[in-house]
């Protein structure tokens, strides 16, 4: 697929979210492999959110941070299976599967290593990948943690790094410029309140009949 086409399929997929919002797959309380949506920080009320931003230090990898703004079409992640994997489109995320969350808009993934975070000195979270569906690496996966068998969309969730088993986590440092007002978002060795995670807008697919 070249560029011109993602964009376009991009900018098709933006308009349905807006227009539909959370009203797709109505009723539904699974989130599914393929579902399309925003991850809303539960202490914060951040969502997570990238852009073609790269860090200053660190990796110099695509930054990924916290914006306030409900409606910004950068705040897009899509379920993808692990790396190397393969999942069902419309089967619900069993609590325990690892998966990878892949940026609507540069389509790259979210990714974590051993970088110092900016801010806050934490693992750094970055985007990473060739901006294809088979593009990253290891350092893509995730393992999804929740209190039932399956990650419902209203109950809030942990995202732990399958690679260094730290944590999705935001601790409410604010940048300056460039991205002035934006949070920073980091991996973090514990489970705590400030790396818990709640499905919001969205497509959310319903499995096949």
């Amino acid at each position: 697929m070249d560029r011109y086409t993602i964009s376009l399929f991009c900018v098709v997929v933006v308009v349905l979210l807006t227009s539909c919002g959370m009203s797709a797959a109505a009723g539904f309380q699974f989130v599914t492999c393929g579902t399309v949506l925003k991850l809303i920080h539960v202490d914060i009320n951040v969502r997570l959110h990238s852009h073609d931003v790269k860090y200053g230090s660190g990796s110099g990898q695509q930054s990924v941070t916290g914006v306030t703004h409900a409606d910004d079409v950068n705040s897009y992640w899509v379920v993808k299976s692990r790396y190397a994997g393969q999942c069902t489109r419309g089967e619900p995320v069993q609590c325990g599967d690892i998966i990878r969350l892949q940026h609507l808009q540069t389509r790259l993934f979210l990714h974590s290593h051993h970088f110092q975070s900016p801010l806050s000195q934490n693992q750094e979270v970055s985007c990473f990948g060739d901006g294809s569906d088979t593009g990253g690496d290891e350092g893509d996966n995730w393992q999804v943690e929740c209190s039932s068998d399956s990650w419902r969309r209203d109950d809030p969730v942990r995202f732990k790094h399958v690679a260094t088993q730290k944590y999705l986590h935001s601790t409410g440092h604010t940048y300056g410029r460039p991205i002035n007002g934006q949070r920073e978002i980091s991996a973090h060795p514990s489970p705590t309140r400030q790396n818990l995670w709640k499905a919001m807008e969205g497509i959310y697919l319903k499995p096949e009949n």
